[in-house]
């Protein structure tokens, strides 16, 4: 195993440009900040002032994704671009054997998303999605005690994203729209939560759900969704979330088994035994469910960007293959299908 450190380029220096720009700083002894590119060119500068600091070491700035793609001392890339532009980024780089680490989601739809796993797949590259709540020290010992069997048998789930989005948040050019986004709450925010919820006890077979734009904002896509879950091992659940629920709280995934009942929140995990027992796991952590979409740590990330590098350097699969993020994109397209139609929607998996 070589002891040189990756090469990574970031591009799109958008609003969680800063957490991975942390993070990498955090793995400098397996991981150098090789390049930045940004359309803008005077936000990749301010950008590679602000990784200089931090590194002590200024970013090369890129002017095209070609010359990204040609350049032999580049290992991978970091994706922060919306997800409209993945295609055209990610379909070069794949090509020159880049591989690729994307922020959620990875592309607008799954049909959309689909073409680019292909792209990855087709050229050999190791292809990830950052989906950081999987990296929690609570996911992960909740995900241990159900392989084990220590929970007995999964039978119902309630989850709820009771975030708060200011009306300034969706100004923003583009966000909240289908052309750009892909849609809203669902796509943007709930997405981390359906993709826990699914790693942990397995697919949805279908759903029945209404989603919808409330009146406290102006956008084109839904700020609210319900829905009923039909899981494929038999087990029920519903699905609670908003952007439109001031001042936001921490999203929950409550799940009920035969022997105890788990609640994972703000990076805690309660568990509630049968027998009368109660046990806790994890730290209290902020999830950025607030008006400040940002505050939460950069430390989660940093573990994500870290299994991806021990993914490359070992040839293993990483944390998240972008593969198994098809699943939390079926399964959205679905609550949308559902609700566009109001009737129950089978999830294509």
């Amino acid at each position: 195993m070589s002891s040189t450190p990756l090469n990574v380029v970031m591009i799109g220096l958008g609003m969680v440009a800063d957490t991975h720009l942390r993070a990498v700083a955090d793995l400098s002894d397996k991981l150098n900040l090789y390049g930045l590119f940004a359309r803008n060119c005077s936000v990749a500068e301010k950008f590679a002032e602000q990784a200089r600091e931090l590194t002590s070491h200024r970013p090369k700035l890129f002017d095209s994704i070609d010359a990204i793609a040609t350049d032999p001392q580049v290992d991978f890339a970091i994706i922060l671009t919306p997800p409209n532009a993945r295609n055209e980024v990610i379909a070069p780089l794949a090509a020159a054997g880049k591989h690729i680490l994307m922020e959620k989601p990875v592309e607008r739809n799954s049909t959309a998303a689909e073409e680019i796993v292909a792209i990855c797949e087709a050229n050999g590259v190791q292809a990830g999605v950052v989906f950081q709540h999987r990296v929690r020290e609570a996911s992960i010992k909740l995900s241990h005690l159900i392989r084990d069997g220590g929970l007995g048998g999964f039978q119902l789930a309630e989850v709820i994203v009771p975030w708060w989005r200011d009306q300034s948040y969706y100004d923003e050019p583009g966000r909240g729209t289908y052309e750009r986004d892909g849609g809203g709450v669902l796509i943007s925010q709930a997405i981390h939560t359906l993709d826990l919820l699914l790693s942990l006890v397995g697919d949805v077979d279908e759903v029945q759900a209404m989603a919808r734009t409330s009146r406290l904002h102006q956008m084109e896509s839904e700020d609210f969704v319900t829905a009923g879950l039909n899981f494929a091992c038999g087990a029920i659940g519903s699905v609670v979330a908003s952007t439109a629920s001031y001042p936001g709280d921490a999203e929950t995934i409550t799940l009920h088994f035969e022997k105890a009942s788990a609640v994972l929140k703000s990076g805690v995990l309660s568990l509630s035994w049968r027998d009368g027992r109660s046990e806790t796991y994890g730290a209290d952590a902020t999830t950025g469910g607030g008006a400040d979409p940002m505050a939460f740590t950069h430390a989660w990330h940093r573990d994500v960007i870290d299994d991806f590098c021990d993914a490359i350097t070992n040839n293993r699969p990483p944390l998240v293959p972008a593969r198994d993020a098809l699943r939390v994109h079926r399964l959205i397209d679905a609550i949308i299908k559902s609700s566009n139609t109001k009737k129950a929607v089978k999830v294509t998996n």
